[in-house]
């Protein structure tokens, strides 16, 4: 008789969602993470009484009424708008492409202003068939929007030149003639009251959990203890790397506390010069409209990855996605094992996504 009916192998937003679930429908799991706390990329370090998202910032937003309500139900969430700001060599701008850009690039008044300037560049630039990221974007907002907002930042993201980036990363551009700076279009937003740590102890209030267990050093042991593995982390690690590593954009946080009470006045801002080497700061008090006499800020360095960093952006071109299509189809002859969330299927997810995913997962293997 095993000890349990899952292990849940990452104590993330999905694991934490599917054990919540699971425990819900009274089956016993237990959930490992190989870090010191719960929470996975969504957790949050308190210093000086401000909730700092160690691993990068998060904003949840969705279109999603039941996924807005269903993490609504574990906390109230507060009315947090993303509206970052783009420094360029000193010169501040409003994102998303809006109005107040546009005033600010070429100081016009009306939408007809903006998109007549817009057009203008496009059509000097003449890009019938964009060949590159390069060409993409300038065929989608113009030159003067595509070298001060988006070309260093892009090439400082990706590590690579606009040039030798494939046009298809820039499908479309969000561009509003309307004087609004909500960077999203979703419907509901914000962070939760108290930080993301309520969220995830909410979720695993009922499971027991266990932390710094490494499942690949322990790895028959563990999966002893359950009839079912529940596997999020990467999946070319639980395959021994058999067809090659996956690749993936990592990041480096210089984090700071500082003795002031507001360093930037905004939550994010963008650095889109070339010179700048790292891509923002994020002044984390701001998520929850924080008062503390003290700040804490985060410049933040995209790097390449390599084994051992922390990998957060898929590189989802042609050469990885064969590869993780091989792994997949050694996951599918895996049959007491689930694999779930953004490493073990290779695909980068917004938390709304994360959450819909694992629910999605639950409902397909309680209710099939």
């Amino acid at each position: 008789m095993k000890q349990y009916d899952y292990l849940v192998v990452g104590a993330g937003l999905w694991g934490s969602v599917f054990a919540h679930e699971a425990t819900k429908r009274g089956k016993k799991c237990l959930v490992i993470d190989r870090r010191d706390h719960i929470g996975g990329n969504v957790y949050c370090e308190n210093v000086e009484g401000i909730n700092v998202h160690k691993y990068g910032a998060h904003i949840f937003h969705t279109n999603d009424k039941d996924i807005w309500d269903y993490v609504n139900s574990f906390v109230e969430f507060n009315r947090y708008t993303n509206s970052p700001v783009a420094n360029y060599n000193g010169e501040l701008y409003n994102l998303p492409f809006n109005m107040n850009t546009f005033y600010q690039l070429w100081r016009v008044r009306t939408p007809e202003e903006a998109k007549e300037k817009i057009r203008q560049q496009v059509e000097e630039a003449g890009i019938k068939d964009p060949q590159n990221l390069e060409e993409q974007a300038i065929s989608l907002v113009g030159t003067d929007i595509y070298e001060k907002l988006i070309k260093a930042y892009t090439e400082k993201q990706w590590g690579r030149k606009a040039t030798e980036l494939p046009a298809f990363i820039i499908k479309r551009l969000p561009v509003r003639f309307t004087f609004d700076n909500n960077y999203f279009n979703d419907r509901y937003q914000g962070i939760p009251i108290g930080g993301y740590n309520k969220l995830t102890e909410a979720l695993l209030k009922d499971v027991d959990v266990r932390l710094g267990i490494d499942f690949f050093k322990e790895r028959e042991t563990l999966a002893a203890l359950a009839e079912t593995v529940v596997y999020t982390g990467p999946i070319d690690e639980y395959f021994d790397f058999r067809f090659g590593q996956l690749e993936y954009r990592s990041l480096r946080f210089d984090n700071q506390l500082l003795d002031q009470e507001n360093y930037q006045g905004n939550a994010v801002v963008n650095y889109t010069d070339g010179e700048t080497p790292f891509t923002r700061i994020i002044e984390h008090k701001h998520f929850e409209f924080g008062t503390q006499p003290k700040t804490v800020i985060t410049h933040e360095y995209p790097q390449e990855w390599v084994k051992g960093a922390e990998p957060y952006y898929p590189v989802n071109d042609d050469k990885n996605t064969a590869v993780f299509n091989q792994y997949k189809a050694l996951a599918a002859h895996e049959p007491n094992v689930i694999f779930g969330g953004r490493l073990a299927e290779y695909r980068y997810y917004d938390m709304h996504q994360v959450v819909a995913s694992a629910l999605k997962k639950v409902k397909v293997h309680f209710d099939s």
